[in-house]
C-alpha cells in the first residue's frame, strides 16, 4: 500500500509540474544561425523566392499564394506540409520585409502560432542568417508541451538553415 501511495504521489507531482508549465511559460523562444559563403543580395533573394523553398524544406508538399503585396509585407500564403503520418495545412503571413536585412514570418499551423524573425548580415562576403523564433499555442495542453520540445523545434529549424546553406553553396 505504501508503494502505491508513493507512485501516486510521484504521478501527481509530475502532473502538477506539467500543467503549471502552461500557466507560467506563455511562449517558447530560441535562436538558430547559419553562415553562407555567398554575398548577401544573392542569399536574400534565394531565401525569399517561394518556388525555391522546397529545396531546403523537403516536407513542403505545396505552397499557394493567397495574397501577394508589392514589397511583400502583408503577403500571405497557404502551405501544406507532408509529415510521416499526416498533412498539416498552415497559413504564412509576411509581417516585415526589409530587403537584404530582415524577413519576419508568422505561421498559424493548427494550434501552433510561430513567429520567425530572420536577420541577414554580411561580413567579408559571408552572409549570416540569424533566426529568432517564438512559438505559442492556442490550446492550453499544447502550451504545456511546447517548452519541453524547444530543442526539437530548434534542431528542426537549424536543419532547415543548414539545408538552405547546402542548397545555395552548391
Amino acid at each position: 500500500m505504501k508503494t502505491i501511495k508513493i507512485i501516486l504521489g510521484i504521478i501527481t507531482a509530475i502532473s502538477v509540474v506539467f500543467f503549471a508549465t502552461g500557466l507560467f511559460v506563455k511562449q517558447t523562444d530560441y535562436t538558430a544561425q547559419v553562415s553562407v559563403n555567398k554575398p548577401l543580395t544573392s542569399v536574400f533573394e534565394t531565401f525569399n523566392t517561394s518556388e525555391q523553398i522546397k529545396n531546403w524544406i523537403p516536407e513542403i508538399k505545396s505552397l499557394e499564394v493567397i495574397n501577394e503585396n508589392i514589397g511583400k509585407t502583408g503577403s500571405s500564403y497557404k502551405i501544406v506540409i507532408d509529415t510521416q503520418d499526416q498533412e498539416i495545412t498552415m497559413t504564412q503571413k509576411v509581417l516585415a520585409y526589409v530587403p537584404n536585412e530582415k524577413v519576419t514570418l508568422y505561421f498559424d499551423a493548427e494550434n501552433m502560432l510561430k513567429t520567425d524573425d530572420y536577420i541577414f548580415t554580411e561580413k567579408n562576403g559571408v552572409t549570416t542568417i540569424t533566426l529568432n523564433a517564438s512559438c505559442q499555442s492556442e490550446s492550453y495542453m499544447m502550451a504545456c508541451m511546447f517548452p519541453y520540445f524547444k530543442s526539437t523545434f530548434k534542431d528542426q529549424d537549424q536543419t532547415y538553415l543548414n539545408n538552405f546553406k547546402a542548397f545555395v553553396e552548391k
